[in-house]
């Protein structure tokens, strides 16, 4: 049962912003509609990463006309899942709804997923039927999940994204992890929690095209890789052991001929190709180590996961 006399809201919404200045409008009256359907006890946290247009403008004007809007503004641009982290660091919901910007999360399914909540579940997952994405972004999103389960060894659903509701429970041990490689989902699956997920129609961008490029989705996914799984590892040393095999039954054929024929086997040209072969391995496997030791560096630092260069509300109030 919650308590009425709680300073902290019902629900709050955390949506990371970048370059979206045409959409915040609407997604403010939609978040609204849906929100107020439920309660009007809510907040909308909406954290401007740098994208280099007038979306922070857009979000103070909000925020002025509506307390219940709260914006971060990021120093320079950190990327979408610090600022989903930056804005669970600063929402105070018993319930906190994380969704992107570009309202293909539809906020109407909102007063769904907290009515699954409300079943004994500390997450709800928006699992999306037929995706409105160009059919590149389709297939590059299906490569990196397939890619992404394989080798991080989590088995992640490729039809959800960041849109679900969580309880505050969820959002208090989620901020307890402040690796530096972050990925919100799988971040959430490693914790356990009770899961259930709907059904939502996926809809269209409201305006412009997805930032998130071929190449963002790959460093994304080597990225989460190297956090959450050696499994690279593993499969470099089986491939080692592998090649090392396969050369040992070629040198003992190599005996074995020249045993029974007394002459040498022709193949000089493979010879080489062979070696240069070999090397490439052993140094794209050093790579892999090197890169392993690079993160484990970085994490070292301890250093902030973001830093907030103006915000709408007063930080230590919170």
């Amino acid at each position: 049962m919650r308590d009425m006399k709680s300073n902290s809201p019902l629900i709050s919404v955390v949506a990371p912003v970048y370059k979206a200045e045409s959409c915040l409008d609407e997604l403010y009256r939609r978040l609204k509609a849906a929100l107020e359907s439920i309660s009007p006890d809510f907040e909308i946290v909406l954290v401007e990463d740098c994208g280099g247009d007038n979306s922070w403008q857009v979000i103070e004007r909000l925020a002025a006309i509506d307390s219940r809007v709260r914006g971060i503004q990021f120093s320079r641009n950190f990327g979408q899942h610090y600022g989903i982290t930056a804005g669970l660091d600063h929402c105070r919901g018993d319930w906190v709804v994380v969704m992107d910007c570009d309202l293909q999360d539809r906020p109407e399914e909102i007063p769904r997923l907290y009515a699954k909540a409300q079943q004994g579940y500390d997450i709800v997952l928006a699992r999306r039927g037929a995706r409105r994405d160009p059919l590149l972004k389709r297939v590059t999103s299906w490569l990196f999940y397939k890619l992404f389960s394989y080798l991080a060894d989590i088995d992640y659903d490729a039809q959800t994204g960041n849109f679900r509701i969580m309880s505050r429970k969820v959002v208090t041990n989620f901020l307890r992890m402040r690796e530096q490689l972050r990925f919100f989902g799988g971040l959430l699956q490693w914790m356990g929690f009770p899961t259930a997920s709907i059904e939502v129609e996926h809809a269209e961008r409201f305006e412009g095209n997805s930032t998130y490029t071929f190449a963002k989705l790959w460093k994304l996914a080597a990225d989460t890789i190297i956090a959450y799984s050696d499994k690279p590892l593993r499969l470099a040393v089986r491939f080692g052991f592998m090649m090392a095999f396969l050369a040992f039954c070629y040198g003992m054929f190599i005996l074995g001929h020249a045993l029974f024929y007394g002459s040498p086997i022709p193949g000089w040209n493979s010879l080489i190709v062979s070696l240069y072969f070999i090397g490439g391995i052993i140094i794209s496997i050093l790579g892999i180590i090197g890169i392993y030791l690079g993160k484990t560096f970085d994490e070292s630092k301890k250093r902030p996961l973001y830093i907030v260069r103006r915000a709408t509300f007063d930080e230590h109030s919170d």
